[in-house]
């Protein structure tokens, strides 16, 4: 997701299964959806207006696209869907609908497509906005599936946080001086020394959801599954620990290799990761356009599925799957209920987990103690993305909606499923069901890891 483009289409189809949990008040939704939409539209007004014209339109790396067609591609969605599908609106500017076509247009092509300049991009998308506000005040949140319990509105309003978090990833990529700055992360509180793994005993548990109201097709349905029992890091990989990999001669011995990865790193002449440089007898890396000395205690970052994946077996140990991740996530042994969010069912605050872009880095390994799971596994919410050793594939009883080509086209094992977020996703794009995909070559996503183990036999059986 947030290495490539997902497109977006009008075309609906077959609606997910409806929600079990009865729809807040429409007074309640119109809140929820304006908060998110204006916080969705504060953040990309802020991406792009620290740089100027020239940086709007240049393409700092074939990966990504101009800063500027994010910026109109936003506008048009929201015109696609909240106009024109709920609101039923005639199209603004149809002719531009091609151009902020991500299927149509490859990111590779697009600073050649004749977009909309800076200046014209941002009066269309604030033209879309206001419009859009108009249809929010006069929904009645019932009657259709895009409408019920304002789906339609928190989709655009993830929709927009995404392309905020891809615009994010861009200006890491960029060259020059720092255009944007935050505050650092707190450091962890004192207390005791964490336990390096927690045991997740074997069982049942409910995976997916289908009481979520503006959890999207690939979080659907709710299934009950099983694991065995395992062990799983208490916090993501630091680079402390993957500069040990690193330093033992991790990405010289291909005994720790997939042998695509192996090919991939040594076509690519991969030492470390991305970003990361030794000098002096230092290892330093570039962040956000500062350079500074790699800090050993915080999850390690800008990695590729084949780095963590390499990683994990010379530790002795491997990735998660998907289902052990969602487990340790949301899985309360004591109530035997799946929860939103490690912490419990209520919506993510500065005290729970890195998210937002409050901070431009993740937070200390162990961090955020309130944020922990009912086992005590920290940061799996926020910080940095994890890969799991799953391909994307659908779950039981899957229906795409409102287009196919959100999920239903990518899924498939040439990609491999992150999952829990990172300092650069937005509250209303992350929750303990919420699925990310890329391929396992993918570095300049804010991707990290955790490693796991199997129990021993009789370990973690009630």
């Amino acid at each position: 997701m947030t290495g490539r483009d997902r497109t977006e289409k009008t075309t609906a189809t077959a609606p997910v299964a409806a929600t079990e949990a009865a729809a807040p008040p429409p007074e309640v939704l119109r809140e929820r959806a304006l908060a998110a939409l204006l916080r969705a539209r504060e953040r990309t007004s802020l991406l792009t207006d620290c740089v100027d014209e020239r940086e709007l339109t240049a393409q700092h790396s074939p990966l990504m696209s101009p800063l500027v067609w994010d910026l109109a591609h936003i506008g048009n969605q929201e015109e696609q869907w909240l106009l024109r599908a709920v609101g039923g609106h005639d199209p603004i500017h149809p002719e531009i609908d091609p151009l902020y076509d991500a299927f149509e247009h490859p990111r590779a092509e697009r600073p050649s497509l004749p977009l909309l300049p800076p200046a014209e991009a941002r009066r269309y998308a604030a033209e879309v906005r206001g419009r859009a506000l108009d249809v929010l005040e006069r929904s009645a949140f019932r009657g259709t599936p895009l409408t019920d319990a304002g789906f339609a509105f928190g989709m655009i309003a993830q929709h927009e946080q995404q392309h905020d978090e891809t615009m994010l990833i861009t200006h890491q990529l960029r060259r020059g001086e720092a255009a944007l700055t935050a505050p650092d992360p707190a450091p962890p509180p004192e207390g005791p020394e964490l336990p390096g793994e927690v045991l997740v005993p074997a069982g049942e548990f409910t995976m997916g959801t289908s009481t979520e109201p503006w959890a999207l097709d690939n979080e659907r349905p709710a299934h009950r599954v099983s694991t065995g029992a395992y062990y799983l890091d208490t916090a993501p990989v630091t680079n402390g620990a993957y500069l040990r990999f690193l330093e033992s001669g991790g990405y010289e011995d291909p005994r720790w290799w997939h042998p695509e990865g192996l090919l991939h790193l040594r076509r690519q002449q991969i030492t470390a990761p991305l970003f990361w440089r030794r000098e002096g007898g230092r290892w330093l890396r570039r962040r956000f356009g500062v350079t500074e000395e790699v800090p050993p205690n915080e999850p390690v970052l800008h990695v590729s599925w084949y780095e963590a994946d390499a990683y994990a077996r010379w530790a002795g140990r491997r990735l998660p799957t998907e289902r052990e991740w969602e487990k340790a996530a949301r899985h309360d042994p004591a109530t035997g209920r799946s929860t939103r969010f490690p912490w419990g069912d209520a919506e993510p605050t500065a005290e729970h987990a890195n998210l937002g872009q409050r901070h431009l880095r993740p937070a200390p390994a162990g961090s955020y103690p309130k944020g922990r799971s009912p086992l005590g596994v920290r940061q799996l919410i926020g910080d940095v993305w994890e890969w799991t050793s799953s391909g994307f594939d659908p779950y039981p009883g899957f229906a795409a909606f409102p287009y196919r080509e959100y999920s239903e086209v990518f899924f498939g094992p040439e990609y491999k499923v992150l999952r829990g977020g990172s300092f650069a996703v937005d509250a209303v794009a992350c929750r303990g069901t919420f699925r990310n995909w890329d391929y396992p070559v993918r570095r300049q996503i804010f991707s990290g890891f955790r490693t796991a183990r199997d129990a021993a036999p009789g370990e973690g059986i009630a």
